[in-house]
């Protein structure tokens, strides 16, 4: 089965996005301008990605002291992307959108990943920072910086992490200061100058585009001079590597940004990871503002008068920096989410390959008297996908990617539910939104890399060659883990934060959607079991988290946040496959004997099966606030 045979039946079938154009900002759509959209996408990701994938990977970006360079193909890829228009899909049409709905936004972007994740300069980062400045910009700030992201002039990025801070943001020296007496009157935006360092920053620097703009956090110091300790002081500033005026044509003056070196990395190899310098003095910025007639660096100004500091302009309050910036962190978490299945879909799909033409072993025939196994040695080899234990590696794989892209593609329509749906309607589907993007992130991001580690194993010897993708999506997807904050950090947010918000109001409501799934699945025989096996689970992970807090101790807690974590992705992925079965044996009353159907209740089986049953272990801990971890004493490692 096809990613797009995979992608049709979730939109069409099990989500129904056809019913959207009911809705008055998708009226103009129809099952053929999505179908569209997704034939230029798959066509796309075929011709100007999949092919360089193994380029970028082995001719990684280099610096020659002047400019980042990269690959033909990368360039050639971020102009085809651009000129697709996808960058703006899901915008006004003002803003040279296709007011595309975000669930079929995502599933067509979700070509690009599968094809190579590393090609094409990541648009993930530049639509996401654009669509936080139509969030929180100023009229002009969308006009000037977000427009032309969406038209490709411009790219993106977020800058968060600092070398010796880490995902603690709190702990940022990044520090900001007005530039001038006048700094609030600048049109694009109260102007400050900025000086700190920043890590860990995905396209920091490159010549594929007219302009990067950076959206950076840092903090701008009290009356004392000091910065103000934890998040609070945290403010959000655009800091283009250009600088340009009201109408955003560049003036001609670099901004104090610079390289200070590239990461070399285990995946996302045709991406430059950077860490950048800002305000260092390497590139002096005149104080006055661009386009009042004055002439250059002569007119001084800057953090010592002579033009250091990185020009940035604040986005929304004082204060307000990271609340702005988590409309694009969790934006991005999702789309990890996504890559994440993609690539553990890549190498479902070249293991399925491999398993079908590779030729070993014969199938077992009887079992002697002794209790040995007999095979008929005189009979040929037999594709290595007709022995039991390659079909469960497959089944993992595709039980794994297909409900991780599932998930995807129900956070997604929940997006727009939040966006285009009544009242009510949105209300539920920001909450179910909270209560799911550590999910959404998290569980593709473990268990479609464990799916990449299967697909090596199916290829034996050879999956750990370079004569094969497969170990290439590993090392890509290795990095998911990471992305867009760790493990931890999402497991202490679903146990820390989610789980209790709103007096558990959006337990709740998750909750009352599995007992409808639950209800409706009783009532077919072939899933009756599922629906008994998941009302089971979820009723376990509920007691496990009461249990956890059941002390008041937020340390004992949350020792143990992320195998709770891991049992509750698993409990809500068995969710999503038994809504997908739901549907599947509604078309197979339509259609028959389809095998793709089949194939996917086998998948929903496995799950139920193999997987489902694992959370019993992880909860155990969790239930009793196993101390094991949290007591362990740093000397006795």
């Amino acid at each position: 089965m096809s990613l797009r045979q995979t992608t049709d039946f979730l939109l069409y079938d099990w989500l129904g996005v056809e019913r959207l154009r009911e809705r008055p900002r998708f009226a103009e759509h129809s099952r053929e301008t999505f179908d569209a959209v997704l034939d230029l996408c798959e066509r796309l990701a075929a011709e100007k990605f999949a092919p360089f994938n193994r380029l970028v990977d082995t001719v990684e970006p280099w610096f020659d002291g002047e400019k980042v360079h990269l690959p033909q193909a990368s360039h050639d890829a971020a102009t085809a992307y651009a000129e697709s228009g996808m960058l703006a899909a899901a915008q006004d049409h003002e803003f040279g959108g296709m007011q595309l709905p975000c669930v079929v936004e995502m599933a067509a972007n979700a070509f690009f990943s599968h094809a190579g994740i590393g090609v094409g300069g990541g648009a993930l980062l530049t639509s996401g920072n654009a669509n936080l400045l139509m969030a929180h910009g100023t009229p002009l700030q969308r006009e000037v910086f977000a427009k032309n992201e969406f038209a490709g002039r411009f790219a993106g990025t977020m800058c968060l992490s600092e070398p010796q801070a880490g995902s603690s943001l709190s702990d940022i020296t990044t520090r900001a200061l007005p530039d001038g007496d006048d700094f609030e009157r600048e049109p694009l935006g109260p102007r400050y100058r900025l000086r700190g360092h920043k890590m860990w920053i995905s396209n920091g620097e490159h010549e594929l585009t007219e302009n990067i703009i950076h959206l950076v956090l840092a903090k701008i110091p009290g009356a004392d001079g000091k910065l103000v300790p934890g998040t609070r002081g945290i403010s959000l500033f655009i800091v283009p590597k250009h600088l340009v005026d009201e109408r955003g044509a560049l003036t001609g003056e670099r901004n104090d940004v610079a390289l200070a070196g590239l990461n070399h990395k285990l995946g996302y190899r045709g991406i430059p990871n950077t860490l950048l310098n800002f305000g260092e003095g390497r590139y002096p910025v005149r104080g006055a503002r661009p386009g009042d007639g004055l002439d250059g660096a002569g007119a001084g100004g800057g953090l010592d008068g002579a033009g250091v500091g990185a020009v940035g302009y604040r986005v929304g309050a004082v204060g307000d920096g990271l609340r702005c910036m988590f409309h694009m962190m969790n934006e991005a978490r999702i789309a990890v989410g996504l890559g994440a299945a993609m690539l553990g879909h890549a190498g479902y799909e070249a293991s399925l390959a491999y398993a079908r033409q590779r030729t070993q072993g014969r199938p077992i025939q009887a079992t002697t008297a002794g209790g040995s196994v007999a095979k008929d040695a005189t009979q040929p080899p037999v594709p290595i996908i007709q022995h039991a234990d390659v079909k469960r590696m497959l089944l993992a794989q595709k039980s794994w990617c297909e409900g991780a892209l599932a998930l995807a593609l129900y956070c997604a329509r929940l997006v727009d539910d939040q966006h285009t749906g009544s009242a009510a309607d949105a209300a539920e589907a920001g909450l179910l939104l909270e209560m799911l993007t550590p999910i959404a992130k998290s569980w593709p991001s473990e268990w479609c890399l464990e799916a990449n580690s299967l697909a090596i194993q199916v290829h034996g010897g050879y999956g750990y060659t370079r004569d094969f993708p497969v170990e290439q999506y590993w090392r890509d997807n290795r990095l998911n883990m990471i992305h867009e904050g760790t493990h931890g950090i999402q497991a202490n947010d679903l146990l820390g934060r989610k789980m209790t918000m709103q007096g558990g109001r959006g337990v709740e409501l998750l909750g009352a959607r599995l007992a409808h799934t639950i209800e409706r699945a009783r009532r077919v025989p072939a899933l009756a079991g599922h629906a008994e096996a998941l009302q089971a689970a979820w009723a376990e992970v509920v007691a496990a988290a009461r249990a956890a807090w059941s002390r008041g101790e937020a340390a004992a807690a949350l020792a143990n946040a992320t195998p709770f974590m891991q049992a509750f992705g698993h409990t809500v992925v068995a969710w999503i496959w038994l809504e997908v079965a739901l549907c599947v044996c509604e078309q197979l009353a339509l259609a028959h004997d389809d095998p793709l159907l089949r194939g996917r209740l086998a998948a929903c089986r496995y799950f139920f099966r193999h997987e489902l049953p694992r959370i019993g272990a992880w909860l155990q801990v969790v239930a009793a606030c196993d101390d094991t971890c949290l007591t362990m004493h740093e000397d006795g490692f």
